[in-house]
């Protein structure tokens, strides 16, 4: 069974989940965590990690993960980043799970009212079909095609009759 789960660098998944976001996102742009960390200095003790753990006779094993930057750039905002998923897992809609549950988060326990990401210009469908909407232009962030995508809060007001 799949759980989505929210952790922090103390935890004892932490390591896997670095090391799925290393294989998947930065190692094919020539970077390490390591390297990550100098770029963005401070972030990842700001984010709220949420990884998708699978429970595996050998132990639960990370097999997908995404973060939550509240309140960037500014408050109210929330930016979604390093969403990852494992390789041989993808296409099981762990993806999906794991931004729902972000949008949880955010709107819901954080009170953001809107979300955003800059997604690769592939993953642009996958974002539309979750109702985000792309905002402005397409732009090259670490010499790879972006585009940015935007989910606004619910008004809480659509419900109320």
């Amino acid at each position: 069974m799949v759980r989505i789960i929210r952790i922090n660098p103390g935890d004892s998944l932490y390591a896997q989940e670095v090391a799925l976001r290393e294989q998947v996102l930065l190692r094919p742009l020539g970077l390490d965590f390591g390297r990550f960390v100098e770029l963005f200095p401070g972030y990842e003790d700001r984010f709220e990690h949420f990884v998708a753990v699978f429970d595996h006779p050998a132990g639960q094993r990370v097999i997908g993960c995404v973060l939550l930057l509240p309140d960037e750039p500014e408050r109210g905002v929330g930016k979604l980043m390093q969403m990852a998923v494992d390789p041989q897992r993808q296409g099981e809609g762990l993806g999906r799970r794991l931004v729902v549950e972000l949008e949880c988060r955010g709107f819901g326990e954080l009170g953001l009212r809107e979300l955003y990401c800059h997604a690769q210009r592939g993953a642009k469908g996958f974002y539309e079909k979750l109702g985000w909407v792309r905002e402005g232009e397409e732009f090259s962030e670490a010499g790879i095609p972006h585009v940015k995508m935007v989910l606004v809060a619910p008004d809480e007001e659509e419900g109320l009759d």
